[in-house]
C-alpha cells in the first residue's frame, strides 16, 4: 500500500537550471530545463530539456436523469482533434475553464446553462486529475449532476466565443452501443460514463 499512499519523491527532488517563456497567449508555452532524482540511485538526472504547456484548470460534468433514464452529451469541432480519423467533431461532456478565482462548482453551473440549458443544484465530485502531465500543467476537476433534462437536444454555446455546440439527450439503452463505438475520445466523457454505468447497475438492482 506504500507506493499507493505517497509519491516516491516530492517538490524537493528535483531542480530547475532555467526556464523561459516560449509564447504567451490563450494558452502559455515555456521551456524548462531541469534535473531531477533518478529512481534506485544516489544522483540525479542530466539536464534536461521539456516544453510546458501552460493552461487553465478545468471543470466539466456528466447530467444524467434516472427518472428519465436519460444522460447528457455535448458535440463540438476541437482542433486538437483535427487529424482524427473519424471526425474533429467530438462527443463530450459540458465542461469549461475556470475564470479567475471561480470555484469548478460555479464553472461548472456557468457552463451547464451555456452549453444545455440546463440549471443544476446537487453536484457530486469524481476525480481531479492532469489530463496530460506529460506536456501540460492543466487540472481537470470532474463532476456529476442529476437534473432535469430537456425532452431534445439543440444548439448551444457562446458564438462571440466561437462556440457551436450540439446538446444530446441519450437514453441510458444506448449506453453499450456508445461504448462500442469510436466515438469516445477524451478522457473526461469516458470516466464519466464509466461511472454512469456503474451507477446504472447499482440503480437497477434497487
Amino acid at each position: 500500500m506504500k507506493i499507493l499512499e505517497h509519491a516516491s519523491y516530492n517538490k524537493n527532488d528535483f531542480e530547475i537550471k532555467s526556464r523561459e517563456f516560449l509564447y504567451t497567449g490563450f494558452i502559455r508555452v515555456e521551456k524548462i530545463s531541469l534535473r531531477h532524482q533518478l529512481f534506485n540511485q544516489t544522483q540525479y538526472s542530466a539536464l534536461i530539456q521539456r516544453e510546458l504547456i501552460h493552461r487553465k484548470e478545468a471543470a466539466g460534468v456528466l447530467i444524467y436523469n434516472d427518472q428519465q433514464q436519460r444522460f447528457a452529451l455535448i458535440e463540438q469541432f476541437r482542433v486538437g482533434a483535427i487529424d482524427d480519423a473519424v471526425s474533429p467533431w467530438q462527443l463530450e461532456i459540458i465542461a469549461g475553464v475556470l475564470d479567475g478565482d471561480e470555484s469548478p462548482e460555479s464553472c461548472i453551473r456557468r457552463e451547464s446553462l451555456e452549453e444545455s440549458g440546463c440549471k443544476i443544484e446537487g453536484l457530486a465530485h469524481l476525480y481531479s486529475f492532469y489530463p496530460s502531465a506529460g506536456a501540460c500543467d492543466e487540472i481537470f476537476h470532474l463532476y456529476v449532476a442529476e437534473a432535469k433534462l430537456p425532452e431534445q437536444g439543440g444548439i448551444f454555446g457562446m458564438p462571440d466565443e466561437g462556440e457551436n455546440i450540439q446538446l444530446h439527450i441519450i437514453s441510458y439503452q444506448d449506453l453499450p452501443a456508445l461504448f462500442s463505438s469510436q466515438r469516445l475520445r477524451n478522457a473526461p466523457v469516458i470516466m464519466a460514463l464509466q461511472w454512469l454505468k456503474q451507477h446504472i447497475a447499482a440503480y437497477s438492482a434497487h
